[in-house]
């Protein structure tokens, strides 16, 4: 299970950059999921930084500023300050260190100047600022970065340098009493200083500690290790004061085992799987996937095939596997599969397709190309299932007039007319647990990021790596 309560919370504050030199749509979203692969951290990111105040900031412990735009109202400025002074941690990079934020200005000729109010502690937060006829840096390049500060917890233990592919910012004001922990030599041949600039610092406001890195231009120079470990390093130390001697031990991968076949899909499906979180094997058919038993290989099969019937040998080792346990994600037509196993879709998966008419009730109906809006269920909002899954609004394949049990647990709900309400559920076994998906008929929505999380958090959760 995932020790989500040890992780450090991070708010990622964003939203608005100087573009098109640096571009947050892409930046935001590479760094949440590179700091979030460390262990270490709970990302979370706010994109309009004007609703900021105390209620949005508690319960962070450190703030990654990735924001260059219009000053903020006062209310916002004033809570990140009390923010940080409080004892918590404010970490900010690149090109923070000019702007609106500093009472300043971009002219038509692309240069700045100063003529405007700044934000009063903002030069303190970032511990630097700019004279105007400063602002600049060197020839874009790689270039050695160097830990001076050999025994700050950023900087204990790693090497004495790393490679920075990087502009090289220049004549930056310090603010009294940062403690400078990296420098690179800026090349004169390069339009450099012939100093040593410093690269990393940190310092206390209040109660509360601030660093900042002047890299990070674009996203070749966010990726690079140095880089990532630097800012990683630098938001555990502003959130704690201490950085750990080794990295958080990381789990093994969850065994999932991908069942297709029976009906025809995009092949945009796979791309679900591309999560360093899950590591899987792919069967064709029962045959191939329950042809032998699954204990000890297997912590979660993903259904996304359509076969109404099973032999007996693979019923028998699929059984097994449920009693015993293990986790169960059936997408889209998988809820055709097994039809004539009642066992299957009363007890595990909680729902049924009827592909004919039964003395009891009119078969199932299938409607293509529906647009749809699927929302959280009423009190299934902070379902683990559901972390970070925004409403969905998607063009798919459309259910109704299915067989639901009474048992299963509606996460995601829809009231469009041509589709039955519950769309997203939990099963009803009681030993395993199991999660239906109906969407995923369109390449589309197999690509859609919000889809895309549903599906691994789905799969995260019944191989019981979320908690309850």
């Amino acid at each position: 299970m995932l020790l989500a309560t040890v992780l450090i919370r991070v708010l990622l504050v964003t939203g608005q950059t100087d573009l098109p030199y640096h571009d947050w749509r892409e930046s935001a979203p590479f760094l949440r999921a590179e700091l979030g692969r460390t262990g270490r951290f709970d990302i979370r990111a706010i994109e309009e930084p004007r609703a900021l105040n105390r209620a949005a900031l508690a319960g962070y412990d450190v703030i990654l500023w990735h924001y260059n735009g219009p000053r903020l109202p006062r209310e916002a400025e004033q809570a990140v300050e009390e923010f940080v002074a409080s004892g918590r941690g404010f970490v900010s990079f690149h090109g923070v260190t000019y702007g609106a934020a500093h009472g300043q200005t971009r002219r038509p000729d692309m240069r700045w100047e100063q003529n405007a109010e700044p934000w009063p502690a903002f030069r303190q937060l970032v511990g630097a600022s700019w004279k105007v006829e400063n602002i600049g840096h060197s020839l874009r390049h790689p270039f050695p970065v160097k830990y001076v500060e050999r025994e700050h917890p950023a900087a204990r233990g790693l090497p004495e340098t790393f490679l920075a592919n990087d502009e090289l910012y220049h004549k930056l004001d310090l603010e009294p009493g940062v403690t400078v922990i990296a420098r690179a030599w800026s090349d004169p041949a390069l339009q450099g200083t012939g100093k040593d600039e410093p690269m990393a610092w940190t310092a206390s406001f209040g109660q509360g500690r601030i660093a900042h890195t002047p890299l990070g231009h674009d996203l070749s120079a966010m990726a690079q290790p140095g880089f990532l470990t630097l800012l990683a390093r630098l938001l555990e130390w502003a959130a704690t004061g201490d950085v750990s001697p080794d990295a958080p031990p990381k789990l093994a991968p969850v065994r999932a085992l991908v069942v297709t076949g029976g009906h025809s899909f995009p092949s945009a499906f796979f791309s679900l799987f591309d999560d360093p979180r899950i590591a899987w094997d792919h069967a064709g058919s029962p045959a191939e996937a329950f042809g032998r038993k699954l204990a000890g290989r297997y912590d979660v099969v993903v259904f996304h095939d359509m076969w109404e019937s099973i032999g007996e040998k693979e019923q028998a080792n699929l059984k097994e596997f449920v009693e015993n346990g293990g986790g169960v994600v059936s997408t889209h037509h998988a809820i055709v599969n097994y039809t004539s196993w009642p066992w299957w879709y009363e007890e595990v998966i909680g729902g049924k397709f009827f592909t004919q008419d039964t003395g009891e009730r009119k078969k199932s109906l299938w409607k293509d190309h529906v647009d749809m809006v699927v929302t959280a269920a009423k009190g299934a909002e902070r379902h683990p299932v559901l972390r970070g899954v925004p409403p969905l609004a998607l063009r798919d394949e459309a259910y109704r007039n299915m067989w639901h049990s009474p048992r299963i647990q509606v996460l995601m709900e829809t009231h469009h007319p041509d589709n039955d309400r519950p769309v997203v559920y939990t099963g009803p076994h009681p030993k395993a647990r199991s999660v239906y998906i109906q969407l995923g008929h369109e390449a589309e929505t197999l690509r859609y990021p919000g889809f895309q999380t549903l599906v691994r958090n789905a799969i995260l959760w019944t191989a019981r790596r979320m908690p309850e």
